[in-house]
Formats: C-alpha cells, structure tokens, sequence
C-alpha cells in the first residue's frame, strides 16, 4: 500500500533518533488523524504511519497554529512578512527542524514529525510561516553536505529560530 511504502520509505531516508524531546500525550486533534482520515472524494483511509509519539506532537502542532499563528496570519499577509516572535516560538516548542537530529540543534524526530507540522499548518490555512522550506530543505541539505563550521553555525540557531533559512533561485 501507498501508506506502507511511505513509512518504508521515510525510514530509508531519516533512520530513527533516540532520546526526542517531543512531547508523549495524545489529545483529541491527534485521535482524528491516528486512526483514520477522509481523503479527497470522501474516502476514508487508514493512517497506520504514525504513532502514538506522532499522536502528540500533532497536539502540539495543533495547538500553536490555532494560538500563536492563525489570529496573526491576516496581519501578516497584508505585511507580506512573518513576526519574528513566531519563528523564535516555533523554535522553542522544537516545530523548526523536527527531523534533524539533535546533536545537530534539532528535535531529534522523524520525517513524520515534520508531517504533522505540515499537516496541522495546512488545517489551520495559515500558509505564510516558511517552517516547512526551512525545516525541511535547506536544513537538511546543510545537515548532509555542509561543512563541519556550517552545520554548528547555522543549524542549531535554524532549530532555535535566529535563523531563517530560505532558497536564492
């Protein structure tokens, strides 16, 4: 199934970290996508990718859209810009570079963990924050191919949010 070639899949790419710090209580956001999802179409379809560590991040996840960035989010397109208070806040409930290991300055997480930041911005309809570009492409490029000064220079402070990391095209 599609679901199982994710999970082997996102295996194969970030191998388990030990010793996370996210945070282990699922709450009700986190049941609505444990078990089942509907999908376009009405489709309902089983989400047997994520755990119950996966469960409660999602609250947390969940939690910050709706209290830290949905009630600025209009302000901030008008702005054309983020608060930097968001990104410093993101970074210190470790939503930025979930994935990336910690002895690199991340939460120690899976590709999953960053899934359901993903997810639950995409839930709250608050598309400014960059989290997912930051976290998920350029932290990970630096993490693989950076130089050893790179990577203590700008990761830890990437996952902390004083820094932001972007793409020049």
């Amino acid at each position: 199934s599609l679901a199982m070639r994710a999970k082997r899949l996102a295996r194969a790419i970030f191998a388990p970290h030990s010793g996370t710090r996210l945070p282990l209580q699922p709450g009700p956001v986190a049941a609505r996508h444990m078990s089942r999802s509907a999908l376009p179409g009405g489709i309902d379809a089983p989400r047997e990718i994520f755990g119950e560590d996966h469960a409660a991040w999602r609250e947390t996840c969940a939690a910050f859209f709706r209290d830290q960035v949905k009630p600025h989010h209009a302000e901030w397109e008008r702005a054309g810009c983020v608060s930097r208070e968001v990104w410093l806040e993101a970074g210190r409930l470790g939503l930025l570079c979930p994935a990336l290991p910690e002895e690199l300055g991340g939460a120690g997480g899976d590709i999953l963990h960053s899934a359901c930041v993903w997810e639950e911005q995409m839930f709250a309809n608050c598309s400014g924050p960059g989290f997912s570009l930051h976290s998920d492409i350029v932290a990970p490029y630096l993490a693989k191919y950076g130089s050893a000064e790179l990577k203590d220079r700008y990761l830890p402070a990437m996952a902390s949010g004083e820094c932001i990391g972007a793409i020049a095209m």
